[in-house]
């Protein structure tokens, strides 16, 4: 993930195939017109003890596909809640992403995220393991949940173990604390 593409970046020819199987990959069945994915990771006290300047204490994902008939809309999202390890308050982001190929391979799939304003972006791969992503960022917008973005965001950029966060499958219910819609929240306790 050299150069972390993002949504808005110019998006690669990805053949659909690929992309269908990349779906199948990542929602677990067939995307259809909507579909999520949650992957989370708490650092235990041994992982933050090795890692003395990450900052990240625990952080959760949720990337969704939502299909639009528009012939340019960006079907994919994500929202990412996280916690860092000296401060009590829970942070967030969000924004749109899209496939693009890896600029390493040109081969393996990947998901470039933006939040918009210059936000900042994330790039999401998969692991080696099959229910495992690593979520990659050099810099992206954060702020208080539940708050406006504008009235006090500030910076998660990467350091030296900030840089990369490898987070496990979860199930839906773990992120629906993510979002904001009441009956989009039930529908993901409910999956």
């Amino acid at each position: 993930m050299q150069g972390l593409a993002r949504a808005d970046d110019a998006p690669a020819k990805i053949e659909a195939a690929q992309s269908d199987a990349f779906k199948q990959r990542l929602f677990g069945s067939a995307a259809g017109q909507k579909a999520y994915a949650c992957f989370t990771r708490r650092y235990d006290a041994e992982h933050l003890a090795r890692h003395p300047h990450q900052k990240v204490a625990s952080m959760k994902l949720l990337v969704k596909f939502e299909a639009d008939e528009q012939p340019h809309a960006i079907p994919y999202s994500f929202k990412l809640g996280l916690k860092y390890r000296h401060r009590k308050e829970a942070l967030e982001t969000a924004g749109t992403c899209a496939l693009m190929l890896d600029e390493a391979t040109g081969k393996e799939i990947q998901i470039g995220c933006s939040v918009d304003c210059d936000g900042g972006g994330l790039g999401i791969a998969f692991a080696k393991d099959r229910d495992a992503m690593v979520l990659k960022l050099e810099r992206v917008r954060v702020w208080p949940s539940g708050k406006e973005p504008e009235e006090n965001s500030e910076d998660l950029s990467a350091g030296i173990d900030d840089k990369s966060f490898r987070l496990d499958r979860a199930d839906l219910s773990d992120c629906a604390g993510l979002v904001e819609d009441k009956d989009e929240r039930l529908a993901l306790n409910r999956k």
